[in-house]
C-alpha cells in the first residue's frame, strides 16, 4: 500500500505526461517560418558550343525549362551573348535574344577585324540568361574558339589511283599554319544505291570520313582505305592548332576545291617470284616431265595463273589451260629429249587483268 506522498509523485507524473503529450499535439499545428519569395532565375546554360568557320562563330544551345528554384519557367527568357579574350572582360556579342524555356538556342557571331588577325589564340563564349529584373543565376559553361588569322587554302589538289589506294597531293606552303592539313572524302556511291547482300558481305562504308595528316609539308598522303568500284570526292582545308589547358583547339581554313576519282580496279596481280623448273624421268609414259612451282601470291584478287614457255629464240606460248591455275604448281609433259625449254608465269585478277611475267627460267629434258 502507497504512502500518501508516494501517491502524490504519481499524480504529478501522470499530470507531466499529459502535459507534455497536448504541447506536442498543439506543435504540429504550428506553421513554420515563412519563406522568402522565388527570384525566377532561369538555371545556367551548361551544353554551349562554339564553332568558327572563316570569320563567323556559330553558338548552339540548349534553353533550360526550369528555374533554379526548380520550378517550370514561364514566358519568353532574355539572353545575353558575350566573348572573353585572356583575362579581359567579357564583351557583348551582337544583340541580346529572346527564347522560350527549353527552345533550341542558336546564334551566328561575326567577329570584328583585331579578333581575325594576329596568330591563333583562345577567345571564350558564354551566354548568360536574365530574369525580368534582370538579374542572372550564372554564367553557361565555356565555349572556346581560337581567333586569330585562319590558315591558308590548300592549294592544288589532286589525286591519283593506285593499286594500294588514292594518292592526294597538294602544293606545299612555306606558312608557319601548314602544320597540318585535314581531308574531308565523301562517298558519291552510298550503299543505299548499291546493296551488298549475303551473309559475308562487308560492311557498307561511312558516307563521310575525315583524314588528319599531322606533317603537311611533305605535300601528300595515301588514302589506303578505299573500295574499288566506288567513287569519292575530296577535299581539304589547312588546319592550325593551339593546345589550352591540355585541349588541342583548332582553327581551319577554308575548303580547297573538290576533286573526284572513280575507283575503278584495273590494277593486275603481283607478278608471280621464285619459279623454279625441276626436270623429271619414269618409266611409263609420258617418260619426262618438267615440274614448275612458283611463290604463291598475296593479291585478294587473283583468280589464278598462266604458263609460258619458249624454245630458243621462238615466241613464248600459254601451254597452261584456258583456265587459270590456282595452285602455283604446273605439270609440264609436252617435251622433246635432250630440247632446253624457258618458263615464265604471269598472275591474272578476277577483274581480267593479267600481269607481266615472271622472270624466266631454264631446264633440259634428259635424254633416254
Amino acid at each position: 500500500m502507497r504512502t500518501p506522498l508516494q501517491l502524490q509523485v504519481v499524480a504529478l507524473t501522470a499530470l507531466a505526461a499529459v502535459l507534455a503529450t497536448g504541447l506536442i499535439l498543439a506543435g504540429c499545428g504550428t506553421p513554420g517560418a515563412p519563406q522568402p519569395p522565388s527570384l525566377n532565375l532561369p538555371a545556367p546554360v551548361d551544353d554551349l558550343t562554339a564553332t568558327r568557320a572563316g570569320n563567323q562563330v556559330a553558338l548552339t544551345w540548349t534553353m533550360p525549362k526550369k528555374n533554379t528554384d526548380k520550378l517550370l519557367l514561364k514566358g519568353n527568357i532574355a539572353v545575353y551573348i558575350c566573348h572573353q579574350e585572356g583575362t579581359s572582360g567579357c564583351e557583348a556579342a551582337g544583340a541580346d535574344l529572346s527564347l522560350a524555356p527549353g527552345a533550341a538556342g542558336a546564334f551566328t557571331d561575326t567577329l570584328p577585324a583585331q579578333l581575325v588577325s594576329g596568330l591563333p589564340r583562345p577567345l571564350t563564349y558564354f551566354v548568360v540568361l536574365k530574369n525580368r529584373n534582370g538579374r542572372s543565376a550564372d554564367l553557361s559553361n565555356a565555349a572556346v574558339v581560337l581567333a586569330g588569322v585562319a590558315p591558308q587554302p590548300v592549294d592544288g589538289l589532286s589525286a591519283e589511283l593506285r593499286k594500294q589506294g588514292v594518292v592526294l597531293r597538294w602544293a606545299n606552303s612555306a606558312a608557319p599554319d601548314s602544320s597540318a592539313i585535314r581531308l574531308h572524302r565523301k562517298l558519291l556511291t552510298p550503299p543505299a544505291a548499291k546493296p551488298h547482300d549475303g551473309l559475308f558481305a562487308p560492311l557498307p562504308e561511312p558516307v563521310e570520313q575525315n583524314l588528319l595528316v599531322e606533317s603537311a609539308a611533305r605535300g601528300q598522303v595515301l588514302d589506303k582505305n578505299i573500295r574499288f568500284g566506288e567513287s569519292y570526292e575530296y577535299l581539304a582545308q589547312r588546319i592550325a592548332r593551339v593546345i589550352v589547358k591540355n585541349q588541342t583547339l583548332e582553327l581551319a581554313g577554308p575548303l580547297s576545291n573538290p576533286v573526284r576519282i572513280d575507283a575503278q580496279d584495273i590494277f593486275p596481280p603481283e607478278v608471280p617470284t621464285s619459279l623454279a623448273a625441276v626436270a623429271t624421268t619414269s618409266n611409263i609414259a609420258p617418260f619426262f616431265a618438267i615440274d614448275l612451282s612458283w611463290q604463291p601470291s598475296p593479291d585478294a584478287n587473283l583468280a589464278g595463273y598462266i604458263v609460258y614457255r619458249r624454245e630458243g629464240d621462238s615466241p613464248w606460248q600459254r601451254i597452261s589451260p584456258a583456265q587459270p591455275l590456282i595452285p602455283p604448281v604446273f605439270h609440264d609433259t609436252q617435251l622433246q629429249p635432250g630440247h632446253t625449254y624457258s618458263y615464265a608465269v604471269s598472275a591474272i585478277g578476277q577483274n581480267g587483268h593479267e600481269s607481266p611475267r615472271s622472270a624466266d627460267t631454264e631446264e633440259t629434258v634428259p635424254n633416254p
